[in-house]
Order: C-alpha cells, then structure tokens, then sequence
C-alpha cells in the first residue's frame, strides 16, 4: 500500500496520511506483518513540526500487547542555522520501534484507539523534536551574526558602529585591558 498524495493549495497535505486504518491487522493473530510505503509530500505534523517530505517503509507487526511499528524514513525539514539563523534544508533518517497498545492502556505511551486507528503523527513529532535539538549550520564556516548589529557575517565585509551601550561601557574597558 502506497501513500502517494497530492499537495492542498495550503501546501501541505492533511496529516490523516499519517493515520493508518489497522483494524484488519489487530483482526489476525499474533505473528501477522504488513508493510507499508510513505512517498508524502509537506505535511504539518503538529503545529510546531512540518515536513517538507516524508518516504520510506514500515513494517506493522501483530503483537499480543498491539502492533509493533518499525521501520525506516526519511523525512525533509526546514530548519535554521544555529549561528546565522537563515534557512537550511536538511534530511534526518528516523529508524522507528515503536509498540502501540491494544487495547489502550494508560501505562502505554501511544495507543489505537477502538476505532482502530493508529495515529503516528505523535510518534513523528517526538522523534523529529528529538533529532532536531542537535543544532545545524548552513555551511561549517559559517561566520554568525555580529554581535553589535545582527548582520550576517556571511554576506561579505561589514563594518558597524560598534559603539557600546553606555550602561556596558565599564565591561567593554574590563574586556580591553586583557
């Protein structure tokens, strides 16, 4: 099963792709696999993560507890650089082994509801939030912004008033006389 969509004028297409009707395989045993391929386009997982893809595999694997979800994408997000803060591109890899509960248990962190359904834009959104802490830099010899004015120092020669707030100016001679 294919989940090739197409894109809403917003952009993004409606995070139900990430909603997978399981009810046949909670119906077989323990034992029983199903595999499933994502080739999606944008979609905003949560309010704070969107994606601007998401590919790859997963296998739902019948289990007495739920169904086990594991598996591999690739996902494409838009980030910032730590030092310059312009927009970077990049593509994280998420390996996924994840048990989702069945019946719901409030001991378990994520569940199929009795309609089914299992939902894994949370488990989406934990993993990318996790893997985006690690910071990114639009090049390695990215320069940053000037401490004094906030221009891009990448964008060739500066030269600013680096003038010093009064209220700092006894840091300033601290700073200069080592």
């Amino acid at each position: 099963m294919s989940r090739l969509v197409k894109q809403i004028s917003s952009g993004y297409v409606k995070n139900r792709v990430l909603k997978l009707n399981v009810g046949f395989v909670l119906a077989h045993g323990p034992g029983y696999t199903h595999e499933t391929e994502f080739d999606v386009p944008a979609v905003k997982v949560a309010d704070d993560v969107d994606l601007t893809y998401l590919r790859g595999g997963l296998r739902l694997s019948r289990a007495k507890e739920g169904i086990l979800v594991q598996g591999l994408l690739t996902i494409g997000v838009e980030d910032e650089c730590t030092r310059c803060l312009e927009p970077v591109q990049r593509e994280i890899a998420l390996g996924l082994e994840e048990l989702f509960a069945y019946p719901p248990s409030a001991i378990a962190e994520f569940s199929i509801g009795e309609d089914a359904m299992l939902d894994l834009a949370p488990l989406l959104r934990e993993e990318v939030l996790i893997a985006d802490t690690q910071g990114v830099l639009c090049r390695p010899d990215c320069k940053g912004l000037c401490v004094v004015c906030g221009a891009n120092l990448n964008e060739g020669p500066h030269t600013c008033d680096d003038t010093v707030d009064p209220r700092l100016a006894k840091l300033r001679e601290l700073l200069n006389d080592e």
